[in-house]
């Protein structure tokens, strides 16, 4: 495996990079336990002109400042107090571009996995949705705004390439109005891994 680099990262299409992270390899090594997953699910949030972003309109607060910062960090926040969410932020500085893990399929540390989340097997509910994407490689809100250029967490590729990718709206934006309908999720075709409904 190969880590990716700070140059995948700070590029002005997030659509680009999110499309492009398909494939791609989470590992997190925490505490010495190694886990890793296959991204097969993400969503692009176009930053300040985006209504489904956090940081629509240039909005700042202590939360969002990760993404006005260097690409290649991760904005990890708290979703209705239950779930963690995986975001990596993308382009230049004061750009706040992001792109959100919604499901992986795992390749190594399953038991581990099955540790954190509290599932008896290994189904495709183990990393099927961000929060249990996060949960199960062990990101919470502590990794917010770290680099994923590290030893710890990081991204990789291997060579795979999906066969087919399939673009479609975002999932739970529709307080987003119009930008709710745009096409920012990207999908591995027929993965069981994708979250929604029936790899739509």
């Amino acid at each position: 495996m190969k880590k990716l680099t700070a140059e995948f990262y700070n590029r002005p299409n997030v659509l680009t990079i999110a499309e492009e992270l398909l494939g791609k390899i989470i590992v997190t090594r925490f505490d010495g336990v190694l886990t890793t997953a296959r991204i097969v699910e993400t969503e692009a949030y176009m930053g300040v002109v985006d209504k489904a972003s956090h940081a629509y309109g240039g909005r700042r607060t202590q939360r969002t400042e990760v993404m006005f910062g260097k690409a290649g960090k991760a904005y990890v926040y708290l979703c209705y107090g239950i779930h963690f969410l995986f975001n990596i932020v993308t382009n230049e500085e004061e750009t706040p571009e992001a792109v959100l893990i919604r499901a992986a399929e795992p390749l190594e540390g399953i038991p581990e996995m099955l540790k954190r989340t509290g599932k008896a097997k290994a189904d495709f509910t183990l990393t099927r949705g961000p929060g249990n994407v996060s949960k199960a490689l062990g990101i919470d809100k502590l990794h917010t705004g770290y680099s994923l250029l590290s030893e710890e967490f990081y991204l990789a590729e291997d060579g795979y390439v999906p066969a087919e990718v399939v673009a479609t709206p975002r999932i739970g934006v529709d307080y987003a109005g119009a930008d709710a309908l745009l096409p920012y999720r990207f999908i591995v075709k027929g993965n069981k891994y994708v979250s929604g409904k029936k790899n739509s």
